[in-house]
């Protein structure tokens, strides 16, 4: 069975028809070649793949691209403002908070919806929020820093 969909993924509408099995992740990297969300585990356990669907960060390898109809997506394609970026990925530079940057992009997209929702994070509260992005390299300590060091970045 196939859909016609309407979504809008960083800023640009976009009208497809996609089959029902097809995930979110399919779409953006076949239809769309937008190939910053990668896939990993295929179940929704890493975070390889997360993007932001309406500001929440999914799991796209799962999430059926059908439900994103009517939806806004943001990728880490659309989070920089042309050649600036956006302040969490700035602070992930800074401070070294990935080594294969095979979980980067998710998790830049994770801490960018944490940041949202909360301004002011404490540590506890960043590994809270983003247990769903694991990093095989361990970098865990730095992202802690990025995120907390992009929230005051934020605030100026």
């Amino acid at each position: 069975m196939k859909h016609d969909v309407i979504i809008t993924v960083n800023g640009r509408e976009h009208r497809l028809t996609v089959e029902s099995h097809r995930t979110l992740l399919e779409l953006l990297r076949d239809q769309l070649k937008l190939f910053g969300a990668r896939e990993s585990c295929g179940m929704s356990l890493c975070g390889a793949c997360t993007v932001l669907v309406d500001e929440l960060p999914v799991s796209s390898c799962s999430y059926l691209a059908a439900r994103a109809d009517g939806r806004s997506i943001t990728t880490i394609e659309g989070l920089a403002d042309g050649d600036e970026l956006h302040p969490v990925q700035q602070a992930f530079i800074d401070h070294g908070a990935f080594q294969c940057s095979y979980c980067t992009r998710g998790r830049v997209l994770t801490a960018t919806s944490l940041l949202r929702e909360n301004p002011t994070p404490t540590a506890a509260d960043v590994k809270d929020y983003m247990a769903g992005n694991l990093c095989r390299c361990g970098a865990y300590y730095e992202i802690i820093e990025a995120v907390i060091a992009a929230a005051e970045r934020l605030k100026a």
